[in-house]
């Protein structure tokens, strides 16, 4: 794999955003129901103690087949299990109802160490907060963070969150790609070890960040993508996408054991139009600036707009967008690295018009200079003998996303130096 280094000095531009920052911080204005609210940070007061973002999910408004089946959400009880990246004694949990068209009523959260089948450690359960209150109301298109509370986080470890949950919006904030089993079951069960008829789905619903107080030289690498970077492709319950496979690297290192990596990726995802989810120009400031202890920014997106689109100039359109990334990101102090677009020879995106659409776009990731750095993960994974494609032994059946062996090459491609810089 080629990187290529490319140094700035940021003082003043970030001393500016975060002046930006704070001005942000004085709207509360909830944002109308299917647009990236940016409420959080009006609900949260700014504070001294250094948060760092654990794990996060990218919200986007559940499709009906991505629905839970019954007995449904309302009045009930979900435990969900997430994989933090970051260990630490004291945490917060985010909720969001971004996508809601009417409000969101909590009952009770409670975080504690799974067991087997969905059931919990009791011994490890600790009850969450919201202003001091074990239930909220959540208007719609809103997200907040919990009272911080004790829990001993471990990182590569899953966390299991469980919500007992009151009235429900029709239209349901959520994560569709989780990758990751969840449990429903009837009535109020927020403190039972195991849950009694719980039925499960793959997805997830309502949660979107876990904070951890960290020491000050902590940060957040923020992978920003679509399904090849939400794990299509990967094991359920495997955490075995590459930012999870990257994490496990960061962390088995002491010089990099500081950083957690926040999978930003959603299945489907456009950057410019249409796609699932808000588009990456729509979420890039609530899913990479806002993320808390951000330092470091991967991009690995836009195969979905070259595969859905025959105009010429969506290369070109791709690259500007690129650029407003990576002068947003810049101005506020953060490091940006590109990955060039992956091979999809043979796949459904595959055609000689987007094959070249997408040459143009790799030509300039490579050679503008303008990311800090540029990961070739292409060349990493491409086939030497028809480089259009993926090599056989880490594609899926779609020529088009990857199996667990082709994303932990994606995370063994990667230069862990990148993230002492």
């Amino acid at each position: 794999m080629r990187i290529f280094l490319r140094g700035r000095g940021r003082a003043l531009a970030a001393a500016l955003a975060g002046a930006a920052l704070l001005l942000a911080c004085t709207s509360g204005e909830p944002a109308p129901p299917g647009r990236v609210a940016r409420a959080s940070a009006a609900l949260t007061p700014k504070s001294a103690v250094h948060w760092v973002g654990a794990w996060s999910a990218g919200p986007q408004l559940t499709e009906p087949q991505n629905l839970p089946p019954a007995p449904g959400l309302s009045g009930n009880t979900l435990r969900q299990l997430v994989f933090p990246t970051l260990a630490g004694s004291r945490v917060r949990l985010r909720l969001s109802n971004e996508f809601g068209d009417a409000p969101l009523t909590v009952h009770g959260a409670q975080l504690a160490l799974p067991a087997a089948q969905g059931a919990i450690a009791s011994a490890s359960a600790r009850a969450v907060r919201f202003g001091g209150s074990p239930s909220l109301t959540l208007a719609a298109g809103q997200a907040v963070f919990s009272d911080p509370l004790d829990f001993e986080l471990k990182a590569l470890a899953p966390l299991a969150i469980t919500l007992h949950l009151g009235t429900v919006p029709g239209n349901v904030t959520g994560h569709p790609g989780s990758r990751t089993t969840s449990y429903l079951a009837a009535g109020g069960q927020l403190e039972a070890a195991a849950l009694s008829g719980a039925v499960t789905t793959d997805h997830w619903y309502f949660i979107s960040g876990l904070d951890v107080q960290a020491p000050e030289r902590s940060a957040a690498i923020v992978t920003l993508g679509d399904s090849l970077t939400d794990g299509r492709g990967s094991t359920v319950n495997g955490n075995n996408r590459w930012p999870d496979m990257l994490a496990r690297r960061l962390q088995a290192r002491p010089e990099t054991a500081h950083l957690s990596v926040l999978n930003l990726g959603i299945g489907g995802n456009a950057v410019l139009r249409g796609g699932l989810g808000p588009t990456a120009q729509q979420r890039f400031q609530r899913d990479v600036l806002e993320q808390r202890g951000v330092r470091y920014v991967i991009v690995l997106e836009g195969v979905n707009d070259l595969g859905g689109s025959d105009d010429a100039s969506v290369a070109e359109r791709l690259i500007q967008a690129y650029e407003g990334f990576i002068e947003r990101a810049h101005a506020q102090g953060l490091l940006v690295y590109g990955i060039p677009i992956l091979p999809f020879g043979g796949s459904m995106y595959d055609s000689p018009e987007r094959q070249r659409a997408r040459q143009l776009v790799n030509d300039w990731i490579r050679s503008s200079g303008r990311f800090d750095a540029v990961i070739d993960l292409d060349a990493a994974l491409r086939d030497p003998a028809s480089p259009e494609r993926l090599q056989a032994s880490y594609a899926t059946q779609d020529l088009l996303h990857l199996s667990p062996a082709g994303y932990q090459a994606m995370a063994d491609a990667i230069d862990l130096s990148l993230f002492v810089r």
